[in-house]
């Protein structure tokens, strides 16, 4: 009886400390979820003023039509990326041509000097930093949920249960080279 009951005692903390790794790893994974809205609600605001600084443009530079669209197209991919592999390639190409955008900005003063434009270029700049921060706050959820997920006894649980290792945001393997300024 007193055997039984040990076993018995034994399983049961077994069954508790599973639930208790399995609540755990639950709460990181939302934690990631929540990252990645972050970083997806900021994309979309910044989805939301590009259109109006391309239209400012076109006023002033429609001739720059290559870049006009090509950031219309980075734009419009990253509105209808669907998973995160998807979101982090058409980030990484907006950026790209973001730069190439402000590039032929610099060629029209009126342009820098028009107020309208001006006000969506600081908009986008806070935009760019909310972006980074909720990056970084994104990896390092992600890195936690991955660290939980790795570490003995909690893999087990983790791979009992379907907890996959999570992506973390990648930059862009251009971002490593500086631009070339001509």
């Amino acid at each position: 009886m007193i055997t039984l009951l040990i076993f018995g005692g034994l399983a049961l903390a077994i069954v508790f400390y599973l639930i208790s790794v399995f609540n755990e790893l639950t709460k990181e994974r939302i934690l990631v979820k929540e990252g990645w809205s972050g970083v997806g609600t900021f994309l979309q605001q910044r989805n939301d003023v590009i259109p109006n600084m391309v239209e400012i443009v076109k006023g002033y530079a429609g001739h720059e039509n290559k870049t006009l669209v090509e950031v219309t197209q980075w734009r419009n991919k990253s509105a209808q990326a669907t998973t995160k592999q998807e979101q982090m390639e058409a980030d990484a190409g907006l950026s790209r041509s973001l730069l190439d955008f402000y590039s032929v900005t610099e060629q029209y003063p009126d342009l820098k000097a028009n107020q309208n434009f001006l006000q969506l270029q600081n908009d986008l700049a806070s935009l760019e930093e909310k972006i980074n921060q909720s990056r970084r706050y994104y990896n390092g959820t992600v890195r936690e949920f991955n660290q939980s997920r790795a570490v003995f006894p909690k893999n087990i649980v983790a791979s009992m249960f379907g907890f996959n290792e999570e992506t973390f945001f990648q930059e862009d393997p251009s971002a490593k080279t500086a631009p070339k300024i001509s």
